[in-house]
Formats: C-alpha cells, structure tokens, sequence
C-alpha cells in the first residue's frame, strides 16, 4: 500500500551554530510510511558514519521487508506483531553492521549513534528508539512525548533525584545509557500507538529539545502544522536561535487521512503466499 497519498513529510537537518560538521542522518519515505534519525557521536566524523549506517541501512532493508511482507495486507493484530518483529529484527541487524565497523578500524572505536524511527500502517505508528532523540505526537493542541529518554538524566528524573525544570539546567544532558554501535547486542525499545488524521509527528535529534522548551515546540507545530516544511524550518530556527549548541535535525509527519488495513480473504491470501 503506498501512503504518500496520506502521509505528508517534512524534513530539516542543520550543524547548528557551533559544531563544525554535521553528525546526524535522515532518510524519509512516503510511500512506506518510514522515517529514520540518527544523532551520530565520536571523535572526528565517527559519529557521522555511525548515524549513515544505521539510517542507510535500516532505510535499505525496511523497505525490502515490507515489500516482501506488506502490514497493511495483514489483520489488525498480526499487522503490529509483523511490524514491531521486523523493526526488532533489522534495527539489531545495524546495530551489529556499525559496532563491527568501530571493532575493526581504529579511527571509528568508540563511536555510536542514538536512534528513532517510525512506521506507518493500518492506522497505526510503531516506533522504535534508542538514546535521547526523541518523538513527539500534536494531537489537536495537546503535544505529547511518545518516546522516553534512554539517559541518565531521564533515570534521575524517574528516580526523584532531580525535577524536569532542574534537569533543564544539568550538565549530564548528554550522557545516553543505550546507544547503537555500543556494544554487540542492543534492545530497541517499540511501542505503537493508533494513528489519527489530523496527527503530527515529531522525530529530533537532542539539538531541539536542548536549545527549545516543549511549549514552544507546541506553539510552533499547532501555529504552522498547515505548512510542514515552514514548521521544519522554523524549528531549526529557534534552536539555532537560542544557541545552536548541537547539530539539530527534525523529521514532521502529517496524517492526512486514514490509511486501514487492506483486509479480506484476497487480501491474506496474497499474505499468505508472501511469506
């Protein structure tokens, strides 16, 4: 099924106003209901190849999976099982691609990248993440984070060590407790969620939500949400604004309309034969 009719896709990616070159890596694609970030991290441009690989090769292979098992031929339930396994299964797979890469060529040891992505399908979005960037979700005027920080700042906040405002203020913002490209083995962390015509999607990398408050992120998405690339834009703006201190990158996704499951006894009988 192809969901450019539905889905509407707006993306910016900016160094910001302090870093020399940009680490983070996006890729987005309509027509399969996928968008991909990655916010690369390692000395020289290691990050920036942690973030191309896994954005390339999950953008590559995804859309050769859900070829061959399209969710939107499946029922309801076996849809989401389908999607959150091959999510599962191909996120894992970049993940052992980019820490083989940092084991055997010295100048990429030690790098790694954050993750989020999400996949659109009969109705529903499944995402996966890994790190701090984040998804937020504009439903009518109420913006809500759908991911949560894989940090130590997160950790604090769940604890009761520090409040949210006082996070704000901390010294540790970057400092990620799971990362891609780490270590041999990572779990991403999936959920779905029913989609809404009407909903916007938000995917950033960290350089946003350090430089711009939430309501402020609200504001602009309910202000221009008629206008996905303006929004885009404008987001980068004022992260670059108030300090651009990191690379800023924003991925906007526009339900249009409802996009169910293509069902009926042909339908699962194509899925059949698919697998």
């Amino acid at each position: 099924m192809d969901l450019s009719g539905v889905l509407e896709i707006a993306s910016q990616t900016d160094p910001g106003m302090v870093r020399s070159h940009n680490e983070d890596s996006i890729t987005q694609d309509a027509a399969h209901g996928l968008v991909v970030l990655a916010d690369g991290m390692g000395g020289y441009n290691a990050g920036e190849v942690a973030s191309g690989i896994a954005v390339s090769m999950l953008s590559a292979e995804l859309k050769q999976a859900l070829e061959r098992t399209d969710p939107t031929r499946l029922d309801a339930s076996a849809a989401e099982q389908a999607a959150v396994k091959v999510l599962d299964e191909h996120v894992r797979r970049a993940n052992g691609s980019i820490y083989q890469a940092a084991q055997s060529q010295p100048q990429y040891a030690g790098m790694g990248t954050t993750l989020v992505m999400a996949l659109f399908y009969s109705n529903r979005v499944s995402v996966a993440h890994i790190g701090d960037s984040r998804i937020y979700r504009l439903r009518g005027e109420m913006l809500d984070q759908i991911t949560r920080d894989h940090s130590l700042l997160q950790e604090q906040i769940d604890s009761g060590m520090i409040t949210r405002e006082e996070a704000r203020l901390s010294q540790n913002k970057n400092l990620v407790t799971r990362a891609m490209g780490i270590d041999p083995q990572v779990e991403p962390e999936i959920k779905t969620y029913p989609a809404q015509p009407g909903d916007v999607y938000l995917l950033c990398s960290d350089g946003l939500n350090d430089m711009v408050e939430d309501e402020e992120i609200r504001l602009t998405l309910a202000t221009l949400q008629s206008n996905l690339p303006l929004a885009a834009n404008q987001l980068v703006q004022m992260a670059n604004d108030n300090g651009g201190r990191d690379n800023v990158s924003v991925i906007l996704v526009k339900v249009k309309g409802e996009f169910p499951a293509q069902q009926g006894w042909f339908a699962r009988l194509l899925s059949w034969f698919k697998k």
